[in-house]
C-alpha cells in the first residue's frame, strides 16, 4: 500500500485515524509543482503530515526539497494563505528563521486548483524532533522550552512593524476581540455574526450561562488589563511540533502560521504556556490523566525574559489570561467541525472538552495549585 493510500493523521485525542481530508499523490504533486517553476521536476513524496486540518507533504525535486500543503477553498482560498505569508516574508527579512514561501508563476503565494489551495514553502533547516508527536504535546526538556520561549521572544520583536490589520473570519484562525471586551457575552455574540455556524450548532446549548459563569470565576479585571495591551500580529499555535531544532538545542526554524493574525504578545505567550504546559490529550476512560507542569511554563518565560523584559504586571496578566485564553481559537474549531465537516461530534468536543473543560479545570484544586506555583515561580 502507498503512502499516500495507508496515511492516517492525528485525532482529537491520541488516536490515530483516517484523514478527513485526502493525501497529496504524486499526481497531484506534479499538478500543483507546475505552477511553481522554481521547484524544479518532481521525483518523489518523502513524507506525508499526520495533521488534520490540511494535507502536507515533503516532496522531493531535482530542485531540492519542499513543504507542499493543500487546504479546502472552503478553509483557506489563495487570498488568505496570502495573509499569513505576507507576515512571514516580514518576519524573514526581519531575521526571523521561518520558511521561505515561494511564488508562483502568476507573482502569487499560493494557488487555487479546483477545490483546492496549494502553498509551496523550502524546506526549512533544523531537526524535526517532535515530528511524530501530537499537537499541543509538551516538550521533551525545560531547556527546549525556554529555547522556545527566547525564539518566541525575537519573533515578537521582528513583528513590532507589521502593519498588516486582522484577518478576517476565517475558520481555523485564532481572534482576539471577546477577551479584551467589557462584554464578553455581547463580544462572543458579535464573534458568531460572520460565523453562523456557530451560533446555529450553540443554538440549542446554554453557552451564555456557561460563558457567563467562566467570565465570572475567572475573567474579572482582564478586560482592563488587556484593553490597554500593544496590538500585535503574534504567531498563535506555538508548541513544539511546530518548531525546528538544532544540534544544540535551540530552534532553528519556526513553521506553520495557520492561526497568526493580530492578538497581542502577552496573549501569545499565554497561548504557549496553555499548549506546552498542560498535557490535555493524556485521557483514561475519558477522565484527564495528565500532570500540569509549572517548571516548563517558566522555563518559557525565563527563555522569553532572555531576550525581552516582562514587567510584573505583564507576568500577572498572562496568570490571569491562561485559563481562559483558548476561548476564541476552540469556537473558530467549533466553526471548522460544525460548518465546514458538518460534524457536530468533534464540534461538541471542541466546545465542551476543549472550551468549556480546559477553563473549568483552572477551577480545580489542581488548576489553582498550578496557577499558584506558576505564580509564585513567575513573580519571585
Amino acid at each position: 500500500m502507498s503512502g499516500a493510500a495507508s496515511h492516517l493523521v492525528h485525532g482529537m485525542g491520541m488516536a490515530m485515524e483516517a484523514p478527513t481530508w485526502p493525501a497529496i499523490t504524486m499526481a497531484d504533486a506534479e499538478a500543483a509543482l507546475a505552477h511553481f517553476l522554481a521547484a524544479g521536476r518532481l521525483i518523489g513524496l518523502d513524507w506525508h503530515s499526520p495533521r488534520p486540518f490540511s494535507a502536507a507533504t515533503l516532496a522531493r525535486t531535482d530542485g531540492g526539497e519542499y513543504f507542499l500543503k493543500r487546504h479546502h477553498k472552503s478553509l483557506r482560498t489563495p487570498a488568505a494563505l496570502a495573509e499569513e505569508h505576507g507576515f512571514m516574508a516580514h518576519l524573514r527579512a526581519g531575521g526571523v528563521a521561518v520558511p521561505e514561501v515561494l511564488e508562483a508563476a502568476s507573482g502569487a503565494s499560493a494557488i487555487g486548483l479546483g477545490d483546492w489551495s496549494y502553498e509551496l514553502h523550502r524546506k526549512a533547516p533544523g531537526v524535526d524532533l517532535y515530528r511524530d508527536r501530537q499537537s499541543w504535546t509538551p516538550f521533551l526538556t525545560h531547556d527546549h522550552g525556554y529555547a522556545a520561549g527566547a525564539a518566541l521572544a525575537r519573533l515578537h520583536g521582528a513583528a513590532r512593524d507589521f502593519t498588516a490589520p486582522p484577518r478576517g473570519p476565517h475558520p481555523l484562525v485564532s481572534s482576539f476581540t471577546i477577551l479584551p471586551a467589557r462584554d464578553p457575552l455581547g463580544a462572543t455574540q458579535a464573534y458568531m455574526a460572520p460565523r453562523p455556524a456557530v451560533a446555529d450548532f450553540l443554538a440549542d446549548q446554554p453557552w451564555r450561562q456557561e460563558l457567563a459563569d467562566l467570565f465570572g470565576a475567572l475573567g474579572e479585571g482582564l478586560s482592563d488589563r488587556l484593553e490597554g495591551q500593544p496590538s500585535l500580529w503574534t504567531h498563535n499555535d506555538w508548541h513544539p511540533t511546530n518548531l525546528l531544532w538544532s544540534d544544540d538545542g535551540t530552534v532553528s526554524s519556526i513553521f506553520d502560521f495557520g492561526l497568526a493574525t493580530q492578538t497581542c504578545a502577552l496573549h501569545d505567550i499565554a497561548t504557549a504556556i496553555e499548549r506546552c504546559a498542560i498535557p490535555w490529550l493524556e485521557l483514561e476512560g475519558g477522565i484527564w490523566r495528565g500532570v500540569a507542569d509549572a517548571d516548563a511554563a517558566l522555563s518559557i518565560l525565563a527563555g522569553y525574559r532572555s531576550v525581552l523584559p516582562l514587567g510584573r504586571d505583564d507576568l500577572e496578566t498572562i496568570i490571569r489570561l491562561l485559563p481562559l485564553v483558548h476561548i476564541e481559537f476552540a469556537l473558530s474549531e467549533v466553526d471548522y467541525f460544525a460548518g465546514i465537516l458538518t460534524d457536530r461530534d468533534a464540534a461538541m468536543i471542541a466546545w465542551k472538552d476543549y472550551l468549556i473543560d480546559h477553563a473549568r479545570w483552572f477551577l480545580s484544586l489542581p488548576g489553582q495549585a498550578f496557577l499558584a506555583e506558576l505564580r509564585r515561580g513567575a513573580l519571585a
